[in-house]
């Protein structure tokens, strides 16, 4: 008996969480009292015919089941059992003290975004991310409210394909369990405003009441975060476009560089920057003026944006220059976008009649030379922008009017 005692004292002090616990009884009660069967119940999940309760004072913590149970295995929980009672408590305890700080990080995570990110766009994948990497067990979806239609519209993950998730978020105005408890969805609110829907989808039990507590406060954080952002992003919406093209301007879209190399890195997706510059664009201010100058930069960045999608990002890098940030491509795509975009802007006539009425010519033709280049993992965020230059460089020095891959 003491040799016993002595082995499961062993196992208590090597374990440290219920699986390894679990894990290290199961093995121990099926070679020292040759029992078939062996289960650790802390979440009312009883699955054998034979159990022995553990208790934490007068309270039931859960219990140690067996598959059959003798004289000797009796006598030995008898002296043990508050042994196992005790280290099932500790292991409790530090897993809810660990899970309580790791929430109180995480609210300061979503607080400290805003210093960081104000588009959505990138602030909810990251909020998500921290959701779905704290509720283990879960599946977790964020909609936003769409203010044209008033649609709530999924914003993360890309995908939602439970229709009783889809029907809930059309219409929330308070929380709601559904599916035996295993859904729970929070409307997000600011200062009495529905700006979109939290919900968890649990993957094993019903969400715990703890767990919604977790989830309530985490949506008033969002709910704050969001409509922060909103405002921040409107107040600097006049503050950081160029007026002439309406594409980002310098400063804001170093701001975007630094923003994409950290997701491309932090998801370890592909991320090509291209730089490209007017040809001969002096040129065109000498003879026809600044007016057809400008009329020139605005007609480029409409041909720009016409080629790019949604999610990509353009800005006027200064002058006659324009930078292109492609997320989640890779050097051949981006020279592909980069091919077309050059083909369109050379068979592209511009009207320069109505800049300079008093001028003979009418229309002109005008072409663009562009370097693209591929972070790599190594790259910082100047990176990308100063190799793509470096390929454009050798573009306009080698017949202008292409593109140049930087394949350092």
């Amino acid at each position: 008996m003491l040799d016993k005692i002595k082995k499961l004292s062993d196992i208590l002090n090597e374990s440290y969480s219920e699986k390894t616990l679990s894990s290290a009884l199961s093995e121990f009660f099926t070679t020292n009292f040759e029992i078939r069967d062996f289960h650790l119940n802390i979440d009312n999940d009883s699955k054998l015919k034979h159990s022995y309760p553990l208790y934490k004072h007068k309270k039931c913590l859960g219990s140690i089941e067996f598959s059959d149970i003798d004289a000797n295995l009796t006598r030995f929980l008898d002296i043990c059992s508050q042994f196992i009672s005790l280290k099932v408590q500790n292991i409790l305890l530090n897993e809810k003290m660990q899970k309580d700080v790791n929430y109180h990080d995480m609210m300061k995570n979503i607080a400290k975004i805003i210093e960081t990110q104000y588009e959505l766009k990138y602030i909810i994948p990251i909020i998500g991310e921290m959701l779905d990497k704290f509720f283990e067990n879960y599946l977790i979806y964020i909609f936003l409210k769409d203010e044209g239609t008033g649609i709530n519209v999924l914003s993360y993950p890309n995908a939602c394909k439970d229709e009783k998730i889809i029907e809930i978020t059309k219409d929330l105005k308070e929380k709601i369990s559904i599916s035996d408890n295993k859904i729970y969805a929070i409307p997000l609110t600011f200062e009495g405003k529905n700006i979109g829907t939290l919900v968890a989808k649990s993957t094993e039990e019903e969400v715990t009441e703890k767990d919604k507590e977790y989830l309530e406060q985490l949506s008033n954080q969002i709910a704050t975060t969001i409509n922060r952002a909103n405002i921040y992003a409107e107040i600097l919406k006049h503050a950081t476009l160029d007026a002439l093209t309406g594409f980002y301007n310098r400063r804001q879209l170093e701001v975007r560089i630094k923003q994409e190399v950290a997701n491309a890195k932090r998801q370890h997706a592909p991320l090509c920057g291209i730089m490209t510059d007017i040809d001969f664009f002096k040129s065109v201010n000498d003879n026809y003026g600044h007016v057809v100058g400008d009329l020139v930069l605005k007609t480029i960045a409409k041909v720009i944006r016409g080629q790019l999608r949604e999610y990509d990002i353009a800005g006027r890098y200064g002058g006659e220059e324009f930078s292109i940030l492609l997320p989640f491509t890779k050097i051949n795509e981006a020279q592909m976008v980069a091919e077309r975009l050059r083909q369109t802007v050379e068979k592209k006539v511009i009207d320069i009649s109505k800049a300079a009425p008093d001028c003979e010519t009418k229309s002109i033709n005008i072409t663009l030379s562009l370097g693209i280049y591929e972070i790599k993992e190594n790259d910082n965020d100047e990176d990308l922008i100063k190799k793509a230059d470096k390929a454009l460089y050798q573009a306009k020095n080698t017949g202008r009017n292409k593109v140049v891959i930087n394949s350092d």
